[in-house]
Order: structure tokens, then sequence, then C-alpha cells
């Protein structure tokens, strides 16, 4: 039976470190997917990711337990991503390996296979990545990763209302980038 994130943490700070390599493996691909979102490299996903860890692993013993682990996680993340944007070292090209990674998380595109799919798919990794780093976080953080206004705004740091707001302003300007290319409903279908 698998362990809650929360009986990991326990029996990390109780003096198993495999718990917290277990935690690592639960959360990294979805901690390092949201960092490669953000800064649109490989490379620096997995460097960040790992300072993600090695910060939760060092600031462990002041988790309270207050939000829920992975929400923790984000928090840490989101901060390590907003520090490389501001010293300008986050870069934005969205290669096709990427796009072809996104393939499943994107439910309105099925056919990896196809040409236009994948054309489609890089037309949005694209418009994404032109988005403002405040809109494109909450973005990713709600369309990517699934996480409630509520964990959001614990995340972020923000105000419910304007974790909302930025939603609603980040998809209304991916739509706009979106149409710029020539994307049509039509295509996603």
């Amino acid at each position: 039976m698998l362990k809650t994130d929360e009986e990991l943490v326990t029996a990390c700070l109780g003096g198993e470190n495999a718990a917290f390599d277990e935690l690592v493996g639960r959360w990294n691909p979805k901690i390092r997917g949201a960092i490669y979102r953000m800064l649109g490299s490989y490379e620096e996903a997995r460097d960040i990711s790992q300072e993600t860890f090695l910060k939760a692993y060092r600031a462990l013993p002041g988790f309270k337990g207050e939000s829920r682990f992975s929400s923790w996680l984000y928090q840490i993340a989101m901060n390590l991503c907003r520090d490389r944007l501001r010293r300008g070292r986050g870069r934005f090209t969205v290669g096709l390996e990427a796009v072809d990674a996104e393939a499943a998380r994107l439910p309105v595109i099925q056919s990896a296979d196809s040409l236009v799919a994948r054309d489609v798919r890089r037309r949005v990794a694209e418009a994404v990545a032109e988005l403002a780093s405040e809109h494109r976080e909450v973005l990713i953080l709600k369309e990517y990763e699934g996480l409630t206004f509520a964990e959001i705004a614990e995340v972020t740091g923000l105000p419910l209302s304007t974790v909302k707001t930025r939603l609603y302003r980040a998809l209304g300007a991916l739509r706009g980038r979106l149409e710029a290319r020539g994307f049509t409903a039509g295509e996603a279908s």
C-alpha cells in the first residue's frame, strides 16, 4: 500500500531517507515539467528540479503540514523559476521534442502521429511560452498541473481573486496568440 506524502514526510523526519527518495520519485516528473514549461529549457528544468528537492529536503523540518506537500514543492519550484526569470536566465524556446512530450497533456489533441497535430502542439507550446511569466505560471499550474485555484493561491502567495483574474487573462492572451498563428478550433478536432 502506498504511503501518503504526509506519511513519507513523517518517516523522513524520523530518519528514513528512503522516504524522501520516494517523494522525489513521486513528484520529480511533475515538478520538472512545470519548471520546463516556465523556463523552456530541459537543462534548466533538470537543474532547478534538483535545487527544488534539495531546498525541500533541507527545509523539511520546517514543513508544518498546513498545506499539501505537493503545493509546498510547487511553491519552492515556482519561487526558483521566478528568481531565474528575474536574473534573465530563463529561456523561452520550444523544441519539437518538447512539443511531442506535450502531446498527451493536451486533451484537444489526441493524434500524436499527425503532422497537423504536431504543428498545433508546436503553436500552442510557443504561444504559452510567450505569455507574461505571471500569466504563464498560473496557466501552467491550473491547466497542465491540475492544481485548484486555492492551491495556486497558496503556491503563488496571491489572493484567490488575483489567481482567477490572471488565469482569465492568460487564457485570453493565449487565444489571441493562437489566432495570430492561424490556429482555428477546427484544427483541434
